[in-house]
């Protein structure tokens, strides 16, 4: 874990097979980075689902219907790309429709680096601690990935200053 980030940009994800720890990007997407504070604390994540795991890209969570059409009560953000950090293991992202400016409260954790994302999506953090635990969430069936009986997000809060 940085000693340099502020408390206030490190995220507890509490998983059943452990801790992860992720560090907010605010210098990258501060709209992005304080919506996942503001929902965090809220207990927004809180038992929602891995819904979207694909084996060697991503898992994906944030929706609370498991769906991946939902979001939260507040208004979607507007896309934050940039080209100063890349999709590398580990890296968050936030998912989106087609649209760019759709991104809500659902976010992607990368299990290897992806390229053809870098620049079309808002990076938000960084897993700087528990990358072991995020290489074990259950993964979905076919290009999809949709993921039967999912993984979930046990708590998911701020770390405490």
């Amino acid at each position: 874990m940085s000693d340099t980030a502020p408390k206030a940009d490190l995220i507890d994800v509490e998983l059943k097979t452990g801790h992860v720890i992720i560090q907010l990007r605010p210098d990258l997407a501060p709209l992005a980075a304080e919506r996942i504070r503001t929902l965090a604390t809220e207990g927004f994540y809180d038992n929602t689902p891995f819904h979207r795991v694909i084996h060697g890209f991503m898992a994906q969570g944030g929706d609370p219907t498991g769906t991946g059409t939902s979001g939260s009560h507040l208004p979607d953000l507007k896309a934050e790309f940039t080209r100063a950090a890349k999709f590398e293991r580990g890296t968050v992202g936030m998912a989106r429709t087609m649209n760019p400016d759709s991104a809500n409260s659902q976010f992607f954790i990368m299990f290897e680096p992806s390229p053809h994302l870098d620049g079309q999506y808002t990076i938000v953090g960084q897993v700087v601690e528990g990358m072991e635990h995020i290489d074990q969430i259950k993964r979905g069936a076919g290009q999809s990935g949709v993921v039967q009986d999912p993984d979930r997000i046990i708590s998911m809060r701020p770390v405490a200053a």
